[in-house]
């Protein structure tokens, strides 16, 4: 398995963030493609293609072999942060602006390293005053300098390819905290229970749910079909779960069925 803390590579042009952000979805979507109808879709060349692939294959999403690009297991790894802000991105938008509205004026809030997290800390503009506590600098770089907002930072061992602080540093000071509400996502869902690839990742997003008053899952349609190694919590665990709409209806039957608060965001437009 690749280290995920030696990817420091200079960030591709948006163009080229975007178009691979794309072959991802498609990939996930359809199971397999074809370099060739990779490249017919985007209409570049087929170096063009293969440059996108290796820096994929790179980050641990697809794999490629005999010209036929697969997803990577995603059990084991996560991309970057600041490449899965691009990806699902509507759908994380909404379930942002559905978290941030819950948000009620003068609280303590934490806010986890998930890119669902950065969104929700640029959608709390109407609830200040408020005191973000965060292990995430895409969090912080959102509401530093914002009037009327703590900005509290946990400390910890920072880790590039999240852009956020981890370890036994941060679990240990967020677990001296007490806030009221705390938003986390995670990775992928197996039989109603939450999980992320990283250990000390599924650890602090344990610790803030243990810290806070009341907890809330910010989970995209996307996860329900991935599956992950640690475990976080149960979904039951969580006093609400904020999913968009185009989680499958029959998940959300299952969900509910079996006992979680689910809530469904409205698309922004």
């Amino acid at each position: 398995m690749q280290d995920r803390r030696s990817s420091g590579r200079g960030r591709a042009p948006a163009e080229a963030t975007r178009r691979r952000n794309r072959i991802v979805d498609l990939v996930l979507r359809d199971g397999a493609v074809s370099v060739d109808e990779l490249g017919s879709a985007f209409g570049v060349s087929a170096v063009t293609i293969y440059r996108d692939l290796a820096d994929l294959e790179s980050l641990g999403m697809v794999v490629r072999h005999r010209g036929v690009v697969t997803a990577a297991g995603s059990n084991l790894q996560e991309a970057p942060a600041r490449f899965r802000l691009g990806q699902h991105e509507a759908a994380k938008r909404a379930i942002a602006r559905h978290a941030a509205a819950a948000v009620p004026r003068g609280s303590a809030v934490m806010l986890d390293d998930s890119t669902t997290g950065v969104l929700t800390a640029r959608e709390l503009r109407e609830q200040t005053p408020l005191t973000v506590v965060t292990n995430s600098l895409l969090v912080a770089e959102e509401v530093r300098g914002r009037p009327g907002v703590q900005l509290v930072l946990t400390g910890g061992e920072y880790e590039a390819w999240a852009e956020a602080l981890l370890g036994p540093v941060t679990a240990s000071v967020v677990g001296s905290l007490a806030a009221d509400v705390c938003m986390v996502s995670v990775s992928g869902i197996t039989d109603g229970v939450t999980y992320h690839p990283y250990a000390e990742v599924a650890a602090v997003k344990r610790a803030m749910m243990a810290a806070s008053a009341r907890s809330v899952a910010l989970i995209d349609h996307t996860k329900f079909r991935r599956r992950a190694l640690h475990e976080v919590a149960p979904l039951t665990a969580f006093d609400a779960v904020i999913t968009d709409g185009a989680t499958p209806q029959e998940v959300l039957d299952d969900l509910r069925q079996a006992g979680v608060q689910v809530e469904v965001a409205s698309a922004v437009s």
